[in-house]
């Protein structure tokens, strides 16, 4: 068994090296000297490649290129040997005259490392030029088969091994075929360019052909003794009525004036050809019809100018505002470990010998053992001898944590998706897991997510990223103490490193008032704020209902957006912004992502009660498709602090440790979170399988950093503001109206003032009323002023001393 472990040892720590190999990626400095060395070879390319043809070089240095050893042969080639030698690789031996294309490609890549551009079009240049080069090689071995320096040898082969098998015109109409390709995928081309190009011919041709008829019409009006004096008249009648119906074309196209080469805009002709008195010339039929086929043309011409703006000015960028905007570098985070895993092979075989004797004693016998190390806890998985109930073993959670003399293991029988039973055991010597390690790893680097969150590391040692897109909202809860703080900070952070300020905005709620200060810096990039106030971070839990609500109107309002715009969610409405299918005249708008964070909901529920519930439930139901996403921390999300209908819309939950299996229970709807080590262990559901992570660390000096190097930087002049709220001052705002008041509103009234206490149940005892009635009586009375607003449990105010102020009161009313 030891030598098995051994093995296994050894396979992992291979692994682990090739995954090391596959996942390097050159620094900052070697991404400059391997792009500037590129730039180089690309100039000496081009130096020995120009001197080739120049000189003749694939003549007279022929022979001195197969003596490159002999230093007393001379070359003419402007790069010595070593460029007469690329020469007669690359162009004699290569692909001859379209070798220029490999100048460009080694200068472009070049460039892009230096200079750290995104290295992502890279692939598609490189493919494309390639493309290029075989289909002009093979071209210029088909027409110049006389001279070979043209196409070159791979060229020229290519060539006869095609006209072998398809002739000359099968070869020809290969190529054909092949630059068609380019043309359309590479250039562009389209037939609507094409059409376009033809259009605007037409133009010109119809623009010199409207230069010539004045003068035709000057000439024929000098010859005024062959013209008749109605011929006059109506030539005077139809410029006249050509020069009306181009105004009026004129105002009816000026939103598509760009068009106007597809109208016909000289509707004088058809009158001319006839004989029509100048009397019927007044009636505006030709205006009617091309009124009327315009407007059946507009949505055309409407995906037309979208096509047309999306063509010159390509797609819409919303980070061209901050266009200068650098995201937070890796350096600044700090290392708390050397990355890997240490394995402790006796801890290993010494648990194992545990767990097996431990079963053992209860004739239970196993069949095969393997042990995943992981940063803080190892999971062993056992096969069952055939006949062994799964219960049975579930039940020796007690005695096996006995056994290894371990804080708490948690069983999980069995693994889904595998017919093993696992054990957790936490290591004696836990690893701490950094957020540089986290944030610089592939999978993080590479997620193709909306809005991707690295919380830590599996049992497996894999970095686990979630998307808070798909959640859609996200519950965190655990006892003080336990890591909530520090995972909030982590997600904060995740977004940090992968969104631009255009793209995600905070709405940060911290009734600690410590948590979350730090993110003050970045204010003006990524965080979002009501109008007149002044911290964007809310800490008084009298302005989160102000926000809450606020956050409702904004999502109003997006869905509006997305209603006009005739999409489902965000996505789809900012795809079709970037293409400039929908006006921002008309209102609309990019729109960034906004997270609403809370550290401590339990303290929000305890000051604001429903004032706090209902805006979140609206949110938590309703959001997601317009890109509000809820992360709420919490101690304990019991039934009086998160209910149902918000708990039911976060099936995204993270448990940290708790104290009981109650509590576990009330988080994950299974137990299992009473059972964890705390620091930062942790287990993430999404309502399917619960999966077990080591939370990222990050400590307050690291978040310092990356927010003093994103608040250094330019910024947006204020914090992204959210829609104004006005709440209700008076508590009831009811209608003054006295018509519309209750017929006992009087006897209330003086009940009320005899009595000097304002409620409800006295109203339903001394009227015998029922309490929505008397309720309506009480605000009624509220509202013109009789009484006090609602104070809780006290009763309220009475603001009339006696009857006879309040008959005063009426009497001031009437008049």
């Amino acid at each position: 068994m030891a030598k098995t472990t051994k093995k296994e040892t050894l396979d992992k720590k291979n692994e682990s090296k090739t995954e090391t190999l596959k996942s390097w990626k050159p620094n900052k400095q070697q991404r400059f000297v391997l792009g500037c060395l590129l730039v180089l070879f690309s100039i000496a390319l081009l130096v020995a490649f120009i001197s080739f043809y120049v000189n003749g070089q694939w003549q007279t240095d022929q022979s001195a290129v197969t003596q490159l050893g002999d230093r007393a042969e001379g070359v003419e080639n402007w790069l010595g040997k070593f460029g007469a030698f690329l020469s007669d690789l690359i162009v004699y031996k290569g692909f001859g005259i379209a070798s220029f294309v490999l100048v460009r490609l080694f200068f472009l890549t070049g460039l892009f490392l230096a200079l750290e551009m995104s290295t992502k079009r890279l692939k598609s240049i490189w493919f494309w030029d390639l493309f290029a080069i075989i289909i002009v090689s093979v071209l210029f071995g088909f027409f110049a088969t006389s001279a070979p320096e043209l196409g070159g040898t791979i060229g020229y082969e290519l060539n006869l091994f095609l006209q072998d098998y398809i002739g000359k015109t099968g070869t020809l109409l290969t190529l054909l075929f092949g630059l068609i390709i380019y043309l359309i995928f590479k250039i562009k081309l389209s037939p609507e360019k094409i059409q376009s190009y033809f259009d605007s011919t037409k133009k010109e041709f119809k623009s010199e052909l409207g230069s010539l008829k004045p003068q035709q019409a000057e000439s024929a009006y000098n010859l005024e003794e062959f013209a008749t004096e109605e011929d006059v008249e109506l030539d005077n009648i139809h410029l006249k009525s050509d020069v009306t119906q181009f105004e009026i074309n004129k105002e009816a196209l000026k939103p598509t004036i760009n068009h106007s080469s597809e109208i016909d805009l000289n509707p004088v002709v058809k009158p001319l050809q006839m004989d029509i008195k100048p009397a019927t010339i007044t009636q505006p039929v030709h205006v009617e019809e091309f009124v009327i086929e315009k407007a059946a043309e507009e949505d055309i011409i409407e995906e037309n100018l979208a096509s047309r703006l999306v063509a010159d000015f390509g797609l819409f960028d919303p980070t061209l505002d901050l266009s200068n905007y650098k995201f937070p570098t890796i350096d600044l985070l700090k290392e708390y470990s050397t990355g890997g895993i240490t394995i402790n092979q006796e801890e290993l075989e010494e648990n194992k010998n545990k767990i097996v004797d431990t079963l053992r004693n209860y004739k239970i016998e196993i069949a095969q053992i393997k042990a995943t190390v992981g940063p803080s806890v190892t999971l062993y998985e056992i096969v069952p001898e055939a006949g062994i109930r799964i219960s049975k073993i579930k039940s020796l959670e007690d005695d096996i944590a006995l056994s290894l003399s371990a804080l708490g293991i948690r069983i999980i029988a069995p693994i889904p998706g595998k017919g093993t039973i696992g054990i957790e055991v936490p290591n004696k010597n836990p690893t701490m897991v950094s957020m540089k390690s986290v944030i610089g790893s592939a999978k993080f680097q590479e997620a193709e997510m909306e809005l991707p969150i690295a919380l830590g590391k599996t049992i497996s040692n894999e970095t686990f990223v979630v998307d808070l897109a798909k959640m859609p909202h996200l519950l965190m809860a655990g006892a003080t103490g336990q890591g909530k703080s520090v995972g909030l900070n982590a997600v904060l952070t995740s977004l940090l490193y992968k969104k631009h300020p255009a793209e995600v905005k905070f709405v940060l709620v911290d009734p600690k008032k410590v948590e979350l200060t730090l993110f003050n810096k970045i204010e003006r990039h990524y965080l979002a704020k009501l109008p007149d106030t002044e911290d964007a971070i809310i800490t008084d839990n009298a302005k989160v209902v102000n926000t809450l609500n606020s956050l409702c109107v904004e999502m109003d309002n997006r869905y509006s957006l997305l209603k006009d715009a005739m999409v489902r969610n965000i996505k789809e409405y900012n795809d079709k912004f970037k293409a400039r299918k929908l006006n921002p005249e008309a209102g609309h708008r990019f729109l960034p992502y906004i997270i609403l964070v809370v550290d401590e909901f339990a303290d929000l529920i305890m000051t604001a009660g429903k004032e706090v519930e209902i805006p979140i439930a609206r949110l938590a139901q309703l959001a997601r498709a317009i890109g509000i996403h809820l992360i709420i921390a919490t101690q304990r999300p019991s039934v009086n602090v998160i209910t149902g209908l918000i708990k039911a819309n976060f099936p995204a939950r993270i448990a940290f440790r708790v104290t009981s299996k109650i509590d576990s229970r009330t988080i994950l709807d299974t137990q299992g979170a009473d059972q964890l080590i705390g620091r930062g262990d942790l287990l993430y559901t999404n309502g399917n399988d619960v999966v077990r992570v080591q939370c990222a660390f990050i400590d307050t000096p690291e978040v310092e950093k990356i927010t003093d190097f994103i608040g250094s930087q330019k910024a947006y002049a204020t914090a992204y503001l959210l829609p104004e709220f006005v709440g209700e001052e008076t508590g009831i705002n009811l209608d003054m109206n006295i018509s519309d008041r209750d017929t006992l509103f009087r006897e209330a009234a003086e009940i009320i003032v005899n009595a000097q206490q304002g409620s409800a149940s006295l109203l339903q005892r001394k009227l015998k009323l029922g309490y929505n009635r008397a309720g309506r009586l009480i605000d009624q009375l509220e509202a013109a002023g009789i009484v006090g607003p609602f104070e809780g449990s006290k009763a309220r105010s009475v603001n009339i001393s006696d009857l006879s102020s309040l008959d005063q009161f009426f009497n001031n009313e009437q008049n």
